[in-house]
């Protein structure tokens, strides 16, 4: 008997043990977890830069259509395709035979018309003085006189004949009329040239300085002209900083380009609005035709910035966490003016000074108590510069 009793205070006694391990071990598992340990920074303004890109299509200075101005067979080709030629360089050169023949022509009827005046001088240098007599009637020195008047006519006339056919002579001659670099030649030596030919006998272009024609869509535009200072369109065209052209190869062509002009109005149909940008180019490298993205800055000069990292979006607005003085976190929706590839500029929603979470945002709420861990603007614009 003694001993069964023992044997149920064993039992008793360990069940009792047992019972208050789990119970410390169930109390155990419904504590609250330590507050996650996260890295949070301060907002701060920094100034910035930011650019937009827009496509743009590169045309010279000068684009000119070489054409006859007679009609006739290419007799000589002066340059070459690709060639740089000055102004008033000779390029083609037309058969000059018949227009030789046709001014000789006009020189030769200049000479008779010339002899009519005199001859019809002479009629009336005769006349004067016997009308003056009486010894004939004044009807003949009239009808000298309107004979002269018709030969100095006919004068005129074929000195105007003399004057055409001497710029059909030099139209024969094709000169360059702006210096640039010639374009492809269709037309090969012998080839029967015509004034209505659909075909030029070539393009010249000039390229001493190059045009970047891109457009800007109504947005674009109307924030265009809410940046830059000015009372009319061309005083903020001139506040407006330089640009840059970023070419086929995604290089940044070293000339600075300088926006000069705007169009009338917006298309109808694409809802935009053509502009340009000069550029030069002193050693030819581009050419029209070429491609390319026209790079325009948009200044900050104190804003705020933070990493796109610390962010997140719900239903297409940007938030951030704020953390507060007692640690805990608020979402908290923001503005974006400008962005980078990793940075957001910020115009509304924060302020310098405010605490954000940077990462690790994807498991909290707002209420979240946080143990922050304080990290550098200046590291983080160190290891990823604006």
């Amino acid at each position: 008997m003694k001993t069964t009793a023992k044997a149920k205070l064993i039992v008793l006694i360990s069940s009792i043990i047992l019972l208050q391990s789990c119970t410390k071990a169930a109390e155990g598992n419904n504590a609250a977890p330590p507050a996650p340990a996260l890295p949070v920074f301060t907002v701060t303004s920094a100034p910035a830069t930011i650019y937009q890109e827009f496509p743009t299509a590169l045309e010279g200075k000068n684009n000119v259509e070489i054409r006859s101005q007679v009609d006739g067979y290419l007799d000589k080709i002066y340059v070459e395709e690709g060639a740089y030629v000055r102004a008033g360089q000779p390029l083609f050169k037309i058969d000059s035979r018949a227009y030789g023949e046709q001014m000789n022509m006009a020189n030769a009827n200049l000479q008779v018309a010339n002899a009519n005046i005199q001859k019809a001088k002479v009629e009336v240098d005769r006349l004067q003085p016997l009308v003056a007599a009486k010894v004939v009637s004044d009807v003949q020195l009239r009808t000298a006189k309107a004979n002269y008047a018709a030969a100095v006519a006919a004068g005129s006339q074929a000195k105007a004949s003399v004057g055409g056919a001497r710029i059909n002579v030099g139209f024969t001659t094709v000169t360059a009329p702006v210096s640039g670099y010639i374009g492809r030649i269709p037309h090969k030596k012998g080839s029967l040239i015509s004034r209505t030919d659909a075909d030029p006998l070539t393009m010249l272009s000039d390229i001493s300085e190059i045009y970047a024609y891109f457009s800007l869509s109504e947005l674009d535009f109307i924030g265009f002209q809410k940046k830059y200072a000015g009372a009319t369109l061309s005083e903020k065209l001139k506040n407006m900083p330089m640009v840059d052209l970023v070419i086929a190869d995604n290089s940044t062509y070293p000339e600075k380009g300088k926006m000069s002009i705007v169009d009338g109005q917006f298309d109808k149909t694409t809802g935009a609005i053509s502009v340009r940008a000069v550029f030069p180019n002193p050693n030819g490298t581009l050419r029209t035709g070429n491609t390319g993205r026209v790079r325009m800055p948009q200044l900050f000069a104190n804003t705020l910035v933070i990493p796109q990292e610390a962010t997140f979006e719900i239903q297409d607005k940007i938030y951030v966490y704020v953390v507060g003085k007692d640690k805990k976190v608020t979402g908290k929706p923001i503005t974006i003016s400008g962005k980078t590839d990793s940075y957001y500029f910020i115009s509304e929603g924060l302020v310098a000074g405010d605490q954000i979470v940077f990462t690790g945002i994807g498991a909290l709420k707002d209420g979240v108590t946080i143990h922050p861990k304080a990290i550098s603007s200046d590291s983080l614009l160190k290891a990823k510069p604006l």
